[in-house]
């Protein structure tokens, strides 16, 4: 008798160990936590476990992967758009939040646990953190250059608002009051005025 495989249950599950273990790396980072904590969080038996992934840095090389690889083709087209600078930088900072906010476990995990990654894994997750950097200093560059910006540090601006961004992974909650879309809109106001000239406003 042949066995034939739920392919719809092995992906659930498969979706259920990694929100797990985003949530867990979060909660209590990747050195805190064992894969005998995550098969209990899930309910599945540590066996079932290395089914789906053979280890831990697996897991966390797929998590932190997973914003980064998603947004990353939305922030890319908004810079090649024919927008305004400003309206760019608007646009991004807006959908770098309400897209970081939506995976909020999964964005902090790229933020902060990244660097426990094997060196031949670490060189990969350092490439596409600086690639989504440099889309940001894009948008800058290109607004100095048209005058809409003022003449400002462009590694160090982008680093500040994306610095800024990534702090709201820390404190906020669903449903805590603020949602991702009201954040999105004061951070990415707060964002230009910082950067736009005198000429531009």
């Amino acid at each position: 008798m042949m066995l034939v495989m739920d392919i719809t249950d092995t992906t659930d599950t498969r979706i259920r160990i990694l929100r797990e273990a985003a949530a867990l790396f979060e909660q209590r980072g990747y050195a805190g936590t064992s894969m005998a904590d995550l098969s209990e969080a899930v309910g599945i038996t540590k066996s079932s476990l290395y089914h789906h992934f053979p280890s831990k840095e697996a897991l966390l090389l797929e998590i932190v992967q997973i914003t980064v690889d998603r947004v990353t083709p939305m922030i890319a087209d908004i810079v090649a758009s024919d927008l305004a600078p400003a309206e760019k930088l608007e646009r991004a900072v807006t959908t770098h939040l309400i897209e970081g906010l939506r995976d909020r476990d999964n964005l902090a995990c790229f933020l902060q646990e990244g660097r426990n990654l094997r060196p031949e894994h670490l060189e990969g997750y350092l490439a596409k953190r600086d690639r989504y950097e440099r889309m940001f200093r894009d948008i800058l560059e290109e607004g100095i250059v048209a005058g809409d910006f003022r003449p400002l540090d462009v590694r160090l601006t982008a680093m500040a608002i994306l610095g800024m961004c990534n702090s709201s992974v820390r404190w906020y909650r669903p449903g805590g009051g603020y949602p991702p879309e009201a954040i999105a809109k004061s951070y990415a106001d707060l964002a230009v005025r910082s950067v736009v000239s005198e000429e531009g406003r």
